[in-house]
């Protein structure tokens, strides 16, 4: 990533906060609360609170200045709700109680916020997304091709300078939280529990968005810890713990899905972040064919590793289904991506794994100060390439292999 463009994303976020911080601040003199149980929501863990949220939501959304949507203690039950804008000023969301949803599986998401602007969500309390309840009957887990998406706990899509922050999630019945289509959004705080066996629940996704910054989080789940779809642009992931999970992964992209969009995904920052017992650590992943498109200038630096399966992995050969042309290559363009200063250990022998497309081969890779130890029978941990182009500095265990 660009210096230019992390000054200008740092300077861009400080904004958001000094002005959400501000706006929401509970001594505010023009700040306006709107308590879910003035309107009826009952916190018994029984009564859906659908309409009394939603209309708590809509007098926030109108009010011309700084509003406050308080849900207090309590158990609240939730059916899918849709919070949707413009609003007329900002609008917090203090999420102090407990959120429990239905086993509704019709909606795509249960929580989801639709065209807003300086929004910020937060609070102490849980937001349970009752997934065992479904899990058991998703044919993921036994056919990858007969996968259904499950409902995401929260969207946020076309959301603009907002923050989520110091939100405990538990168990969403698919991605648990995924931002669509927005802009300068910091998503901080953050604790995200599931099964490491729950089907595709992946803790944070993002797609077709700008300027997000995912720091100081925690999240053990049954898929990706945090997973990067395509669109984005200038996304920086600091001080991230992962695991169970299947890692920080990119993809997979350039499956034609008809929409005559390029795959594009430039710009990340991948910095101080540990991976303890996860499938993949750091991960990017193409479809063999794919459409043409361009994954460029990432940096990964800092990272631990603690028993990840693949600790750096580069699939651009992906086929979950195993039935694919073994001869068909990836048109998908890597280039321009660092790995700097990652230690720790592997729990299988190739330790690097790069395997690139022989129809776009990655260009301008490093490899610096790679210290990954093989903890296992098979001597030491090795590292494999396949049609990728870039030089190896410093400390390299196991050996560069290009």
């Amino acid at each position: 990533m660009a210096t230019s463009s992390m000054v200008i994303l740092v300077t861009v976020f400080q904004i958001v906060c000094m002005l959400i911080s501000s706006c929401t601040a509970q001594s505010g003199s023009n700040a306006k609360f709107f308590d879910v149980t003035t309107y009826g929501a009952m916190a018994n863990g029984k009564d859906d609170n659908s309409k009394q949220f939603l209309r708590a939501w809509g007098d926030a959304c109108q009010w011309n200045g700084n509003a406050v949507l308080v849900i207090p203690k309590g158990i609240y039950m939730l059916n899918p709700v849709e919070f949707t804008g413009p609003c007329k000023g900002s609008v917090a969301v203090r999420i102090i109680g407990d959120l429990k949803a239905s086993t509704d599986v019709s909606l795509a998401t249960w929580i989801n916020f639709i065209h807003v602007d300086w929004l910020l969500v937060d609070g102490s309390g849980t937001v349970d997304g009752q997934g065992a309840a479904v899990w058991s009957k998703d044919d993921c887990q036994h056919n990858h091709r007969a996968c259904q998406p499950l409902p995401i706990s929260m969207g946020f899509n076309f959301i603009m300078n907002s923050k989520i922050s110091n939100l405990n999630m538990i168990n969403s019945k698919g991605v648990h939280m995924k931002v669509f289509s927005s802009q300068k959004v910091m998503i901080s705080g953050i604790k995200i529990t599931a099964p490491e066996n729950s089907p595709n629940t992946d803790g944070i996704s993002i797609a077709k968005s700008q300027d997000i910054k995912v720091q100081d989080c925690n999240i053990a789940c049954g898929d990706d810890c945090v997973s990067m779809l395509n669109g984005n642009e200038n996304v920086e992931i600091f001080d991230v713990a992962c695991g169970p999970g299947h890692g920080i992964s990119v993809g997979s992209l350039g499956q034609s899905i008809g929409d005559g969009q390029s795959t594009a995904v430039t710009g990340l920052h991948v910095k101080n972040c540990s991976f303890r017992g996860t499938e993949n650590g750091l991960r990017i992943k193409t479809w063999a064919p794919s459409d043409p498109g361009l994954v460029s200038n990432f940096v990964y630096e800092d990272i631990h590793m603690e028993n990840a399966d693949n600790p750096i992995i580069i699939d651009q050969h992906y086929c979950p289904s195993h039935d694919c042309n073994n001869q068909a290559q990836s048109s998908i363009q890597i280039k321009n991506v660092t790995f700097r200063n990652i230690w720790g250990a592997s729990s299988t022998p190739v330790a690097v794994n790069i395997q690139c497309s022989s129809k776009a081969p990655c260009l301008e890779f490093k490899l610096q100060d790679i210290i990954l130890a093989y903890n296992g029978k098979q001597g030491l941990a090795k590292s494999q390439c396949l049609n990728v182009h870039g030089q190896s500095y410093g400390q390299e265990q196991p050996p560069g292999c290009f």
